[in-house]
């Protein structure tokens, strides 16, 4: 375990060590040295009576709030449609030209038309959220849906199969790997865009305290701001890759078997 965790990691430290010579070496303001950094991020957000203090929980929740529900609709929405232009070929036909069209839209450049549509706060940092991260899952449910082995289905239509059974029992688990392939991307665009988001006409969040540190000249508040970002992004992926393993479990043992 110990040597897994060293094998892995050891550049870290390595990295670390050089940055924090090379930023003594310098003393340049833009280049701060990590303990700088971290020292700052403590006094911030770590030092408070039950460790955070009380900017960061007012500004972590709502971030927190606004990435885990907008990427469960956007999961909800991106599979459910995913799975019915995949087994539809007409509706399909109909669709992609839209889907091609959104899908080329960088999301950022849909911030000022959301702004116009929508309440400013967070109803406009879900939908430019949910805008950029529904392509992956939509894309990889269809084509986890069209890739599914006909033969099955229509042996499952022939023995009278009910639909929603068709459904839960054969089309999603044979989507399920590509499905999750397009889940792990949309986590990491979650949080780039959730950022984004609150650059922008926001009076909270993680984003909202880049933007502010930025504006006050404070360098080593930005750097902090990135490491908590990184550190965030790390602890969703591990999550999510728990959760895959487990719900694949079936998938990779089907390939041991063949």
């Amino acid at each position: 375990m110990i040597l897994t965790i060293i094998k892995r990691f050891w550049l870290v430290p390595v990295i670390l060590g050089g940055w924090e010579l090379l930023a003594r070496a310098e003393s340049s303001p833009y280049l701060p040295a990590p303990s700088r950094i971290v020292s700052r991020m403590y006094e911030m957000w770590f030092s408070g009576p039950f460790i955070l203090t009380e900017e960061a929980i007012e500004n972590f929740v709502p971030s927190l709030v606004r990435v885990v529900s907008a990427w469960s609709l956007a999961v909800v929405v991106g599979v459910a449609l995913g799975v019915a232009l995949g087994r539809s070929a007409t509706l399909a036909d109909y669709i992609s030209p839209l889907i091609e069209f959104g899908r080329a839209v960088p999301p950022p450049a849909m911030l000022p038309l959301f702004l116009v549509l929508f309440t400013m706060g967070t109803q406009v940092q879900l939908a430019t959220i949910v805008f950029g991260i529904i392509w992956p899952i939509l894309l990889n449910s269809i084509d986890g849906a069209r890739g599914l082995d006909h033969l099955k289905i229509e042996t499952a239509t022939v023995f009278g199969v009910p639909a929603h059974l068709r459904l839960t029992r054969i089309i999603l688990p044979a989507a399920a790997p590509k499905i999750f392939a397009g889940l792990r991307l949309s986590v990491s665009l979650a949080l780039i865009l959730m950022v984004i988001s609150e650059l922008k006409g926001s009076t909270e969040g993680i984003g909202y305290l880049l933007n502010l540190a930025s504006n006050n000249a404070d360098i080593p508040a930005v750097w902090a701001g990135v490491l908590v970002l990184g550190v965030l992004g790390f602890t969703l992926n591990t999550l999510f890759l728990m959760v895959e393993r487990r719900v694949l479990a079936w998938h990779r043992d089907a390939y041991r078997i063949a």
